[in-house]
């Protein structure tokens, strides 16, 4: 029995890569089209694509090309090939204005450019164009069922934005330039008001005025040290109960300390 099972699958898989190598060969776009139906509905996307790109063209202006059009761009979609996506649910969208698909479309559009988004630590093009599409997006359907999938994407990639910038003028002070980490973070600061990474920020731009101020000639230490004072204040203003609490007290120690020695 499991013998006769067996083989019928057997022939069942033969029978259906013989027809999809027949649609492939066939100059008859309606076959082309059927058979890559059947493909895609049984989530064969990749061998879908094929046949989808042989007639893409040929059904453009007919009453199916709604239809193709749709599975077309899923079909990259699903395959993970986002560029190919982005691009063919953009041309959905503006070809086909009135369709039932429009909003779907136009969501998975931009969320196919933010599929593209790399770390944090790489060039970030691909997600500030992702970051441009999803507020489209938002601004064109602002009632629309994908709007807190799509919020949920621009945080995401604000905040990926953010890191980077972040990351760069915190690196001022791994290299121990204080001076330009105290501008650099400044900056990202003033930028970013909201950014989950202004605690950070605060606690590195105190730690450069201090280690700017402590390192400093004794005409230019009693100066940097009320910076570094000032910026431990602005560190406890906004965050009382930091995280780094304990080494910014301690700094805090020392800054009033040798601020003693300039009021004798």
């Amino acid at each position: 029995m499991k013998k006769i099972i067996y083989l019928l699958l057997l022939v069942a898989v033969f029978s259906s890569c013989n027809e999809y190598q027949k649609a492939l060969k066939t100059e008859d776009v309606a076959v082309k089209f059927d058979m890559a139906t059947k493909l895609y509905d049984a989530g064969k996307y990749t061998k879908a694509i094929r046949i989808f790109e042989q007639i893409a063209p040929a059904y453009r202006g007919k009453p199916q090309a709604e239809k193709l059009f749709y599975m077309f761009a899923q079909s990259y979609y699903k395959t993970k090939q986002y560029y190919l996506a982005g691009f063919q649910f953009e041309s959905f969208v503006s070809g086909y204005p009135k369709s039932e698909k429009l909003q779907e479309a136009a969501y998975l559009g931009a969320r196919s450019y933010s599929m593209l988004s790399p770390v944090y630590s790489l060039d970030q093009t691909d997600t500030t164009k992702a970051l441009d599409k999803l507020q489209t997006f938002i601004d064109t359907y602002p009632n629309s069922e994908y709007l807190s999938e799509a919020n949920a994407s621009v945080k995401v990639l604000s905040e990926k934005i953010e890191k980077k910038v972040f990351e760069n003028a915190k690196g001022y002070h791994t290299i121990s330039d204080f001076k330009s980490a105290i501008v650099a973070l400044d900056n990202f600061v003033a930028d970013y008001p909201g950014t989950p990474f202004k605690e950070d920020a605060l606690f590195y731009k105190y730690d450069s005025a201090y280690q700017l101020a402590i390192n400093s000639i004794p005409a230019k230490m009693e100066e940097r040290l009320n910076v570094a004072k000032a910026a431990h204040s602005n560190l406890i203003k906004f965050y009382a109960n930091t995280k780094y609490k304990k080494t910014a007290d301690v700094m805090l120690v020392r800054i009033d300390k040798d601020l003693q020695n300039f009021t004798k």
